[in-house]
């Protein structure tokens, strides 16, 4: 963020957000009906669920996925006012991929 890069900036926003969700428990069509008022819990920490765990293995083939997406979607921009777009995707997908591959890998 400091060096203002944009494009590594986006893709590690995108890829962390990937992950938040991965690490979501989903929720249960009982809780999404809701309580009567006087069933509802009261109180700090009393609407928190537990996050999911997630494996290096997991981490990495988020990341991983979230880096083939991009270099798939550029490769269906092939107009040349696409052109832009399809060089900033792969671009995205090569600092995800210099992130798993660089020293200090999650594999």
């Amino acid at each position: 963020m400091r060096a203002r890069d944009k494009v590594s900036v986006s893709a590690l926003r995108s890829a962390l957000a990937a992950l938040d969700n991965a690490e979501a428990v989903p929720v249960g069509a009982s809780e999404l009906r809701g309580s009567a008022l006087e069933q509802v819990p009261v109180g700090v920490g009393t609407s928190e669920a537990a996050r999911r765990e997630l494996s290096e293995r997991n981490i990495t083939d988020i990341v991983r996925a979230e880096a083939e997406e991009r270099l798939t979607l550029a490769g269906r921009f092939t107009a040349p006012a696409q052109a832009d777009r399809a060089a900033r995707l792969r671009a995205e997908a090569a600092v995800l991929l210099r992130v798993l591959d660089g020293p200090g890998t999650l594999d």
